[in-house]
């Protein structure tokens, strides 16, 4: 596997290899952030100074189906010793889906200092590197964010069916299954999510997992990634493109990758995804 500099993506530092975070463990300038689909992982080990952040209790309102607001960020932030100086290191399960998602939404609130391990969970401990149970504890900050900036990149639905309108690109990230509408779900997950099955009209299905090599966890070469997106599913870099899936965790792990590593300039997250769009009423579906 060729180092994350010579793999020739558009932005190569928004990844960090695992020596990289081995050797930063104890820089006070770095917070890394564990953020898993399954929250019990964190507990069973994690790499040595790592915090979490679960999507549900963390990112999430618990009111309404919507992100925390600046105040909640700040918050957030501050309790888990983050200041705006700060370099957040995410990395988690599922081959940093959710790592993405949560580097996702700190985007949304304009906190650029923050990177992927490539590889996530897995890769570290493939390598056989250390995870702690211990939780460690951090001097609170201060933290000052923007008001969330839902405009640059995320969608909602009634942006998504106007982009169906005018024919333009989406990309749906599920399994063929789901894309199909043979599924309503992941496949090995209970078959529930939405009363329609199919997709958004005019999406192509780019599996997000396409992006990422399944030994190790690790994002592909530009030059693969490439073929992938462009030549076999012909996307262009200047292309204004929506990605979705079923809830938007999936998705943003694409985002990450058309964004950063292929330098896509606009491309926007559907988090609102299936659950919402084959839920909703008055809206277009294929299968």
């Amino acid at each position: 596997m060729k180092n994350i500099d010579e793999r020739g993506y558009a932005s190569a530092a928004k990844l960090v290899s695992t020596d990289w975070v081995s050797q930063h463990l104890k820089d006070p300038k770095i917070r890394i952030v564990e953020s898993n689909e399954d929250p019990l992982l964190y507990s069973s080990g994690h790499i040595p100074g790592a915090v979490q952040i679960d999507w549900t209790t963390d990112l999430n309102d618990q009111i309404i189906r919507d992100y925390l607001d600046k105040k909640g960020f700040e918050k957030l932030m501050s309790k888990n010793g983050i200041s705006n100086d700060t370099t957040v290191v995410f990395y988690g399960d599922k081959n940093n889906w959710w790592a993405c998602y949560a580097f996702w939404i700190f985007q949304l609130f304009n906190h650029t200092k923050a990177v992927i391990m490539d590889g996530g969970r897995l890769k570290w401990e493939k390598e056989g590197r250390p995870l702690v149970k211990d939780v460690p504890s951090y001097p609170s900050t201060s933290y000052t964010a923007p008001q969330r900036n839902d405009h640059d990149i995320r969608a909602f639905r009634d942006e998504v069916l106007n982009h169906v309108r005018q024919g333009m690109p989406l990309v749906d990230v599920r399994s063929p299954e789901e894309f199909s509408g043979q599924r309503l779900h992941m496949p090995d997950y209970p078959n529930e999510g939405a009363l329609r099955g199919g997709h958004i009209p005019g999406a192509v299905n780019v599996p997000w997992a396409k992006a990422i090599n399944a030994d190790d966890g690790t994002f592909k070469t530009a030059g693969e990634l490439k073929k992938i997106y462009e030549v076999d599913n012909h996307l262009r870099p200047e292309d204004e493109i929506i990605a979705y899936c079923r809830i938007g965790e999936r998705s943003s792990h694409t985002w990450f990758v058309l964004t950063y590593l292929l330098g896509y300039k606009n491309v926007k997250n559907y988090d609102g995804s299936w659950t919402e769009w084959g839920n909703s009423v008055g809206v277009p579906i294929q299968k």
